[in-house]
């Protein structure tokens, strides 16, 4: 873990504060997209889990969403599950947030306490990717470990 960067640690003690033996890696190439991450690791992009910060315009509360790497989020179908209009966070906005910078946004280990959902699509695979903090740091997990790590409901995004 010593040879991890900073914020890649902070993922990796995240990850073992849920009891979960799972491990950070990071890579010589970037996964800051689901192409770039799923070419860098050699699985599908389906299987990248995307994170994602919304703001709630009237207000401005944050709203996580982790969504299969080929899926695109409806953000209506957000809004009639919420009951107000959303609008994509600008990068001030996920670093404040988060803690972390886009492209590393991992489902875990945030700032701030987001209301989270989780894209369905992502619940039919044996094993997810996941982004570690960094452009170039990810982890592998199950669908009921990103359940469990993000405490996030289960939903329809597309």
């Amino acid at each position: 873990m010593s040879d991890l960067s900073s914020n890649a640690r902070k993922i990796q003690s995240a990850l073992s504060s849920f009891g979960l033996e799972l491990q950070v890696l990071e890579l010589p190439d970037s996964t800051r997209t689901a192409v770039d991450a799923a070419n860098a690791i050699g699985c599908r992009v389906d299987q990248i889990v995307k994170s994602l910060v919304f703001r709630r315009k009237n207000t401005g509360a944050a709203i996580f969403i982790v969504a299969s790497g080929v899926n695109r989020v409806n953000e209506k179908s957000i809004e009639k599950i919420i009951g107000e209009p959303i609008e994509k966070a600008d990068a001030n906005f996920v670093r404040q947030q988060t803690g972390f910078p886009i492209g590393g946004v991992p489902p875990l280990g945030h700032a701030c306490v987001m209301e989270t959902f989780i894209d369905r699509d992502l619940m039919q695979f044996e094993s997810l990717w996941a982004a570690a903090g960094t452009p170039n740091a990810v982890f592998q997990l199950s669908p009921a470990d990103l359940v469990k790590i993000t405490g996030g409901k289960i939903i329809t995004i597309t």
